[in-house]
């Protein structure tokens, strides 16, 4: 074996071992007792998990259209079933494993198929239980090897040997063993935190007597400390001292005063946006710079507004904060419209209102309150009368809902009906032209 690689050799070493231990046990009574004692403790729990599973599927079975914590944790109990039969295999040779060291003073081989059945109950938890695909991800490359690894007994040497195996970066010094850890911890935990603030989004925003501004503003709080108690965990268990933490934030401020000013600006406006709630999701808003929308999400940095044409606008926070802004839902969901039109100067202009009022009131979207249709005279033009008609309606005519276009077509159809006359401008030319000239005398040959 001399000049084999470290590693070669070790792992000749091991297969030495495990044939050694092998032979031994397959020459030893107790080492036979203990494989009858497996071998009963898993008929045993194959036969319990037989009777068990029909009749605990139908309580951890929730009736349909329910929903809720309690309907969930029944499901995943219900798709944990599987796990019944090496739990019990576990459990049972746990039982008999004390019998056995007390008969034969050993009981290498049972400690053997526990750690089994545990690695069977950790490829069952991942390949049957488990349905997020990030953690049956982990899963199948972390938990499994480990498992197997446990199983075969020497999970205890390769830690050690990963702990003493050391990484210099400059000053900071670490080990394998801290690095594979704070990587599964790491990964772990933020997938746990982002579980846990979809959750307390959704269960925020639920919360109908809560203004959507309070929401918005409960739901960033709720994912800053989530994450951040995650981040500051993960310190702690990779042994990263949390004063390094403080010069990083030391740094990361001075980066803000310097580069970051906008961004800083940004998430500063968000917050004032949420707290005052003067906009929130929801709202119909125009801007100084021609911006106008439905406000369809509020970020940390900006807002989306969504036009009537399906387009999305992406305005920074400071920009609600800077400049000014219309919102059309601020006060109510009713809005006032007008639509213009002439009558000829021929028409009784005094029975105008009233047609027009009673027309355009007709319409199911006008609204009598705050009020209803107001018929006005407007001026005097070249050619025409000029009227218009103001109403309320319950929205915003933002192109999703037009208003404008069926009160007009209202408005031509009952002047058509009392033979009112629409005029278009009109104009008489005069053409006038210049008199002849005077004809010049003629001359006599004489005179010529």
């Amino acid at each position: 074996m001399d000049g084999q690689p470290e590693i070669v050799t070790k792992l000749s070493l091991w297969l030495q071992q495990a044939g050694d231990i092998a032979m031994g046990w397959l020459l030893s009574p107790a080492a036979w007792s203990q494989f009858a004692l497996l071998v009963g403790a898993f008929i045993a729990a194959r036969m319990i998990t037989r009777r068990l599973q029909p009749a605990l599927a139908p309580y951890l079975t929730p009736p349909e259209g329910k929903a809720g914590l309690t309907v969930t944790a029944r499901l995943y109990l219900r798709r944990g079933l599987p796990l019944l039969l090496p739990l019990l295999a576990y459990a049972f040779t746990a039982m008999g494993e004390e019998v056995t060291r007390s008969l034969f003073g050993s009981g290498a081989v049972i400690a053997f198929g526990k750690r089994i059945f545990l690695f069977l109950a950790a490829r069952i938890f991942v390949n049957e239980v488990l349905t997020d695909p990030f953690l049956r991800l982990l899963g199948r490359y972390v938990l499994i090897p480990i498992a197997a690894i446990y199983a075969l007994g020497i999970l205890t040497e390769i830690t050690t040997r990963l702990e003493e195996t050391i990484i210099s970066l400059g000053n900071i010094r670490f080990s394998v063993m801290a690095l594979i850890r704070g990587l599964i911890a790491g990964s772990l935990l933020f997938w746990l935190g982002s579980w846990s603030n979809r959750q307390s989004a959704d269960y925020i925003k639920k919360q109908e007597e809560l203004r959507p501004a309070t929401r918005e503003l409960a739901v960033k709080a709720a994912e800053v400390m989530i994450f951040g108690a995650a981040f500051l965990l993960l310190m702690s268990i990779m042994g990263i001292d949390l004063t390094a933490v403080a010069v990083l934030g030391g740094a990361l401020g001075v980066g803000i005063g310097l580069g970051l000013q906008q961004i800083a600006a940004n998430f500063v406006s968000g917050i004032i946006l949420l707290v005052e709630g003067q906009t929130t999701v929801g709202d119909y808003v125009e801007l100084d710079g021609g911006e106008k929308g439905t406000i369809i999400k509020m970020t940390a940095r900006a807002c989306v507004l969504e036009t009537f044409d399906g387009r999305w606008i992406v305005v920074p926070n400071e920009h609600f904060i800077t400049t000014r802004v219309v919102n059309y839902s601020d006060q109510g969901s009713a809005n006032r419209y007008e639509a213009a039109f002439s009558v000829s100067y021929d028409t009784d202009i005094n029975t105008i209102p009233d047609i027009i009022e009673e027309a355009v009131g007709r319409l199911p979207f006008v609204l009598k309150s705050p009020d209803g249709p107001d018929c006005e005279l407007r001026g005097f033009g070249e050619s025409s009368v000029d009227f218009a008609v103001e109403y309320w309606v319950n929205g915003i005519d933002d192109g999703k809902n037009r208003f404008g276009s069926p009160v007009l077509f209202a408005i031509w159809n009952a002047l058509k009906e009392h033979d009112i006359e629409m005029p278009f401008p009109q104009r008489v030319v005069h053409l006038k032209q210049d008199p002849a000239p005077p004809a010049k005398p003629r001359r006599s040959k004489a005179e010529a």
